[in-house]
């Protein structure tokens, strides 16, 4: 199991959550009501599921591909921690990885 910490945009919200090996972390984020749209399925056509990983496993996971970093150039406030929640699969050697939503994301369903 990984351990996920999901952060409001702003820090003041923190919310903790477990999911086996082989979970899209897009879909947990949105199983669990953070607020990434994953307007394109998955399909690295858009950017709105962008976050900002880090944590200490956050190295394990592999790098992002070119069309993933193409996407990331669209996305608001990215920055070398970016990444598409759409492309991470958690894997078996991680176990905990803190997913910020970026600057500009409002939970509207928490205000």
């Amino acid at each position: 199991m990984t351990r996920i910490r999901f952060l409001s945009a702003d820090g003041s919200r923190e919310q903790f959550v477990d999911a086996p090996a082989g979970t899209r972390l897009l879909d947990l984020a949105q199983a669990n009501g953070q607020p990434l749209e994953g307007t394109c399925e998955g399909a690295m056509a858009c950017s709105t599921c962008h976050v900002l990983v880090t944590g200490a496993d956050a190295a394990k996971l592999p790098a992002p591909s070119d069309e993933e970093e193409d996407m990331l150039d669209f996305a608001v406030g990215a920055s070398r921690t970016s990444r598409l929640a759409c492309q991470i699969r958690l894997t078996a050697d991680i176990a905990a990885l803190d997913v910020r939503m970026p600057p500009g994301v409002v939970d509207m369903s928490r205000s």
